[in-house]
């Protein structure tokens, strides 16, 4: 199955080069911007694939909404199958290609989104044709795993963890959407419209590490915790819930030993119980595999990740309740219902008494609102 490449960086160079080896599979045309086209097999138009009928399969590992949504509807109205690792892309309009797909007869899949080369979505689309998925989640994103290791592990500053992961190609120049959490969002949006049929795009909550000091760290690391950025999804009476934020575990708790770059996918079926997988969640190679994984899907007759049903729905998170910890301001330490409070000069460490997922960003909104610098984190088991 020749197969046309949108994109020629990290992962689309990795693509490429497996394509040359993979059984049943071929390498075609590769999609650069005009200019770069210095090579036979590399072309800047779109429509030179798009018209070109050896090639039966494209491979999108651009990033970003657009140009790749338009891309992504011109291949699939050709009847060519459309594989992609850009979890912006499927996260914005997957219902969307999911319908056009089926239409036109055409594959259309995206398990390197999540994970990298771990085979979260597609462990998750097999087990949800004989088992209820109950929750999902886990570590997501490997550049904030990675500095948040570094951090506790290694006694370095924020600022000196970035540097590292971005020195190390952990993290992008503008590393936003990991630190923010948002990356980590969109991964689990694609579990919850995989597991759930509901792919959910508004009731979203996000807190990233982006707010979390050498400080924190040094306080709550001798009192017997360990930080992780976990996404979290599950059904609700009426749909899903889904967010991500820092969360306390207990040394000792599984996620406390996934170090370095590492991801930690998991779900728990009624019947299959807690399932975990672990491995490389980003990099060339291990998101080059993926992209090849649903290729040979495809010639296995693989088709989709996303039932004929799925649809964009609205999130739930005030049915998820934690005790949670929180730095801030001492003068607005009076604005969270306290178990317990310790006051350093002008700082407070306050554990709250139990509170809902959404009350808590919304508490953390209001107070940044008004220019209170603050950090907190979910107290898990």
């Amino acid at each position: 199955m020749k197969t046309a490449v949108l994109g020629f960086g990290t992962v689309g160079v990795g693509v490429y080069e497996m394509l040359a080896k993979a059984r049943g599979l071929e390498p075609g045309p590769v999609l650069v911007r005009p200019g770069k086209e210095d090579a036979p097999y590399k072309v800047s138009s779109m429509e030179a694939i798009v018209n070109d009928p050896s090639v039966e399969a494209v491979a999108e590992v651009m990033g970003g909404i657009e140009p790749a949504y338009t891309y992504a509807c011109a291949a699939l109205k050709a009847g060519k199958h459309f594989v992609t690792s850009n979890k912006a892309l499927v996260a914005a309009k997957g219902v969307e290609l999911n319908r056009l797909a089926r239409e036109k007869g055409a594959a259309f899949l995206f398990s390197a989104a999540c994970g990298g080369g771990v085979p979260f979505l597609h462990n998750l689309a097999l087990a949800r044709e004989s088992d209820s998925i109950l929750s999902l989640g886990g570590i997501l994103n490997g550049t904030t795993n990675y500095m948040l290791d570094a951090m506790q592990r290694l006694g370095l500053d924020y600022a000196e963890a970035l540097a590292d992961a971005q020195r190390l190609g952990y993290a992008e120049a503008d590393p936003t959407a990991d630190v923010s959490g948002l990356d980590a969002l969109r991964k689990i949006m694609l579990a919850c419209a995989v597991a759930y049929d509901l792919l959910p795009t508004e009731g979203l909550l996000h807190e990233g590490i982006d707010s979390i000091t050498a400080a924190d760290v040094r306080h709550f690391q001798p009192r017997g915790y360990s930080c992780r950025l976990l996404a979290s999804g599950g059904r609700t009476e009426s749909g899903v819930y889904a967010y991500v934020e820092p969360v306390l575990l207990r040394e000792g708790a599984p996620a406390c030993s996934v170090l370095q770059n590492y991801n930690m996918a998991r779900y728990e079926g009624r019947n299959s119980g807690p399932i975990v997988l672990m491995g490389q969640g980003a990099g060339r190679y291990p998101t080059a595999s993926a992209v090849l994984r649903d290729l040979s899907g495809i010639l296995r007759g693989e088709r989709y990740l996303f039932s004929t049903g799925c649809a964009a729905g609205k999130a739930d998170n005030s049915g998820s309740v934690h005790c949670y910890y929180v730095r801030l301001p001492a003068d607005l330490a009076g604005e969270l219902e306290a178990e317990s409070t310790e006051l350093a000069g002008p700082v407070a460490r306050l554990v709250t008494k139990p509170m809902s997922v959404s009350a808590m960003h919304e508490t953390a909104r209001r107070l940044r609102a008004r220019g209170a610098a603050l950090f907190f984190a979910a107290i898990g088991g």
